[in-house]
C-alpha cells in the first residue's frame, strides 16, 4: 500500500518539478490518506462521474492539487500527458483545481477555509434531500480535506460550529496536520488544542498517524457509522514525506518544500529514495494499476446495487423520482408569478419577503439562509412558510446561520455544488463586505446562488456610518462588469426601484441558473413608479419609465429608491418647461447585454443625462458619460433619521431640479 502512496508522491513532485512551480510538500505528505480514501472508501461510478448518488470529496487546500490530480489519474480521470501539463496554458490541471465534476473535481479551491465549508453545505444538502426523497437515493458520504491554513482561517470556526450544531454525521473531514506552513512552523502562530475545539463544537475527533495506512483505514471505517456527529480525523503527517536533499539527508518537514519545487539534485535524490525511475518519473507502477483496476470493478458492483435500489425506489415513488430528476437538472424551477400581488409603496425588502413566501410554496428544493437577520432582511417571508433546519430534523428549508456571513455564503454554495438544491442567503448590504471572497468563488464556479442584501444605502439612518453602505454597490457592480470564462456576467446585480420591479428581479434571479444573482433592497418604503409602467422591461436591465416624455431635453437615470426621487424632481422640471425622460437601471450588466440598438433607444449617446445614486458616483458614470453629471456620495454616511439624511445629503426632488437646471 505504501508503494502506491509513493507513486502519488512521485507524480505530485514530478508535476511541480516539470512546471517549475507549485507546492510538492503537502501533496507528498497527504498521499497516504488520499490513496486509502480513493482506493477503498470513496464510492463513485467509474462510468458516470455525475451520478447523483456518489460520495463527494471537497479539497480545501487547493495548492495540494498535484495530490488530487495524481489520485484522479489513477481513477482514469486524467492522462499522464495532462499531469505533465500542470500549470500550463489551457491545461485541465491548473495550479489550483477548478470545478469539473466529469473529472472528479467537485469544487474550485484556493482561498483556504472555503473548500471544507462547501463540504458542510453539501452535507446539509444531502440531509435535506434525504428528508424529502428517502435514504435509497441519498445514502452517500461527504468527505473533506483540510490543512493547517484552513484550520486557521476564521471561516473554519463558522463551518465547525454549524456542522456540529446540525449533527452532520454524513460529513467526514481529514485534517492534514503537518505543522509546516509556507513561511513558518505552525507552533509559531497557533497553540490551541484543535481536537478539543472540534469536540466542543460537537464533533467526533480522532488523532492518528496520517501516513499510516492501517490507522487511516481504521479511522475511516469508524467514521462510516452515523452517530449524530460529524467526524474530524486529525492526521499527523510529514511534510514532503520521502523527500531527500542534494546531500542525501532528509528533506522532510522543511518549510522550503511547501511552496517550491524540490529542485535539481534534491528532486533526483527524492526519486531515488522513493524507488522511481528517473528516466520516467510519470510512470504508474504495476501494483498501482492493479489496485485501482480492482477498485473500479468493486465500484461497478457497489454502484449496480445502489442503482438497483434507486430504480426500485423510482418505481415505488414515481412522483418523487420526477422531482429528483427536476432538482438535479440544474434548470430554473417552474414558478407561477402571476398569482403574486404586491402591496404598493412598500420597502423593496418587504416586496422581496412576498416573493420569498411564494417561492417557499412553489420551489420545494429551495433553501434560504440568513445571518441572524431574518426578521430584518425579510428572508423570514420564506421562513414563515417552513421551519429551520435542526439536528435530526431536515424537513425544514431555512438555515439559521448565526452571525457568520462568509460561512453562510460558502455553506450555501456547497449546497448547490452537491446538487439538487437552490440556495439563497440574506444579510445587510454593508455586510456583503464579509462575503466578497465567497461571491467571487460562486462567480468562478458559476453557482447560481441568490444573494439577498437589504438596507441598501445611507437610509439605514440612525444606525450610522458603520451600517450605511456607500462603496458596496460600486464594488459589486465592478464584478458585474467582469465576464466569466463562458462570456457571461460573473454576477448579475439587481437594485429594484419599487415593489413591482422587485418581483421581476426575483423572477430574473430564479431564471438565472448559470451565475450568481445579487438583489440589493431598501429598508425604507418607496413610492411605486408611475402607473402604466411596463415592468416586463426590467428584464432588459434598464428601460424608460412610462409617463416620461418621448421628446426630451434631458434623461434622468438611477436605480433603486433614487428613481422615485427622480420622478418627483421631474415634476418640478416639467413645470419649468423642461422635457424629461426617466430611466430605471436595476441591472447595468443586463442592460449592457442588450443590442446596441436597444441601448441607444433607452440612453442615446448624444443625450444630456443626469444620474442620481446613493452610492459612489462611479455607479452611473459609465452610463451618463461625458455629456452629463452624476450626483452621489463622496463620504461615509451619518447617524440621523433617513428623511433628515435625504435633506442633508441632497436626495430630494428640489436638489434634482437644482442639479439639472445647473447642468443644462
Amino acid at each position: 500500500m505504501n508503494r502506491v502512496a509513493d507513486n502519488i508522491r512521485i507524480l505530485a513532485a514530478s508535476m511541480v518539478e516539470k512546471a517549475k512551480s507549485g507546492h510538492p510538500g503537502g501533496a507528498m505528505g497527504g498521499a497516504d490518506f488520499i490513496n486509502v480514501l480513493f482506493s477503498e472508501f470513496l464510492v463513485y461510478d467509474p462510468d458516470n462521474a455525475e451520478w447523483s448518488g456518489r460520495d463527494r470529496f471537497y479539497l480545501d487546500p487547493g495548492h495540494m492539487s498535484p495530490m488530487l490530480y495524481s489520485a484522479l489519474a489513477l481513477q482514469g480521470r486524467f492522462t499522464i500527458d495532462e499531469l505533465k501539463a500542470f500549470r500550463q496554458w489551457d491545461s485541465p490541471t491548473p495550479g489550483h483545481p477548478e470545478r469539473d465534476v466529469k473529472r472528479g473535481i467537485e469544487n474550485t479551491s484556493g482561498p483556504l477555509g472555503q473548500g471544507h465549508t462547501f463540504a458542510v453545505g453539501a452535507a446539509i444538502a444531502e440531509k435535506f434531500l434525504e428528508a424529502r426523497l428517502g435514504k435509497a437515493v441519498m445514502q452517500h458520504k461527504i468527505y473533506a480535506y483540510i490543512s493547517d491554513g484552513g484550520i486557521q482561517e476564521e471561516i473554519s470556526q463558522g463551518a465547525g460550529r454549524i456542522a456540529g450544531v446540525l449533527g452532520l454525521d454524513n460529513l467526514i473531514m481529514f485534517y492534514d496536520s503537518n505543522d509546516v506552513q509556507l513561511s513558518t512552523l505552525c507552533d509559531e502562530v497557533m497553540a490551541e488544542d484543535t481536537a478539543k475545539k472540534y469536540e466542543a463544537w460537537g464533533w467526533n475527533v480522532t488523532t492518528i498517524n496520517g501516513n499510516d495506512a492501517d490507522e487511516i483505514r481504521e479511522a475511516l471505517q469508524k467514521a462510516q457509522a452515523p452517530n449524530g456527529r460529524p467526524t474530524l480525523i486529525i492526521g499527523k503527517t510529514i511534510m514532503a514525506k520521502g523527500a531527500q536533499q542534494a546531500d542525501g539527508t532528509s528533506y522532510e518537514g522543511s518549510i522550503k518544500t511547501h511552496g517550491a519545487p524540490l529542485g535539481g539534485d534534491a528532486y533526483a535524490n527524492t526519486l531515488k529514495n522513493l524507488h522511481a525511475n528517473p528516466d520516467d518519473p510519470f510512470a504508474i507502477f504495476p501494483e498501482t494499476e492493479q489496485l485501482y483496476a480492482s477498485r473500479r470493478e468493486e465500484l461497478r458492483k457497489i454502484v449496480a446495487v445502489r442503482k438497483a435500489e434507486e430504480d426500485a425506489w423510482a418505481q415505488a415513488h414515481p412522483d418523487k423520482a420526477k422531482l429528483k430528476d427536476e432538482w438535479f437538472s440544474c434548470q430554473a424551477p417552474k414558478t407561477n408569478w402571476d398569482i403574486l400581488i404586491q402591496k404598493p409603496d412598500q420597502a423593496t425588502r418587504a416586496a422581496s419577503a412576498t416573493c420569498l413566501g411564494l417561492l417557499a410554496e412553489q420551489v420545494p428544493n429551495m433553501v434560504v439562509s440568513s445571518a441572524d437577520l431574518s426578521n430584518s432582511d425579510k428572508t423570514d417571508g420564506f421562513l414563515k412558510k417552513t421551519h429551520a433546519l435542526r439536528k435530526g430534523d431536515f424537513t425544514g428549508a431555512f438555515l439559521q446561520a448565526g452571525v457568520s456571513e462568509l460561512t453562510m455564503a460558502c455553506v450555501c454554495i456547497g449546497m448547490y455544488l452537491h446538487g439538487g438544491v437552490i440556495p439563497a442567503c440574506g444579510t445587510f448590504f454593508v455586510f456583503s463586505d464579509y462575503m466578497k471572497p465567497a461571491v467571487r468563488m460562486a462567480a468562478l464556479m458559476r453557482v447560481p446562488i441568490k444573494f439577498v442584501w437589504t438596507h441598501d444605502a445611507f437610509r439605514v439612518g440612525e444606525d450610522g456610518p458603520t451600517h450605511e453602505p456607500v462603496e458596496q454597490e460600486a464594488q459589486i457592480r465592478l464584478m458585474e462588469k467582469l465576464k466569466n470564462h463562458h462570456g457571461e456576467d460573473s454576477v448579475r446585480v439587481f437594485r429594484p426601484a419599487d415593489v413591482e420591479e422587485t418581483t421581476v428581479c426575483w423572477q430574473q434571479a430564479m431564471d438565472n441558473m448559470s451565475t450568481p444573482t445579487a438583489l440589493i433592497l431598501s429598508r425604507q418604503n418607496i413610492n411605486n413608479l408611475p402607473k402604466g409602467n411596463n415592468y416586463g422591461e426590467v428584464a432588459n436591465g434598464a428601460y424608460v419609465v412610462s409617463g416620461s416624455d418621448s421628446d426630451f431635453d434631458v434623461i434622468l437615470l438611477a436605480s433603486g429608491s433614487e428613481v422615485s426621487t427622480l420622478v418627483a424632481g421631474a415634476e418640478l422640471l416639467r413645470k419649468d418647461g423642461i422635457r424629461v425622460r426617466i430611466v430605471s437601471v436595476p441591472s447595468e450588466g443586463l442592460f449592457r447585454r442588450q443590442s446596441k440598438e436597444y441601448q441607444e433607444s433607452v440612453l442615446p449617446a448624444n443625450a444630456k443625462k443626469f444620474g442620481l445614486t446613493a452610492g459612489l458616483p462611479v455607479n452611473l458614470e459609465g452610463l451618463v458619460g461625458a455629456n452629463g453629471r452624476v450626483f452621489g456620495l463622496e463620504s461615509f454616511g451619518f447617524s440621523a433619521p433617513y428623511k433628515v439624511l435625504d435633506e442633508k445629503l441632497g436626495f430630494t426632488a428640489e436638489n434634482v431640479y437644482q442639479q439639472v437646471k445647473e447642468m443644462l
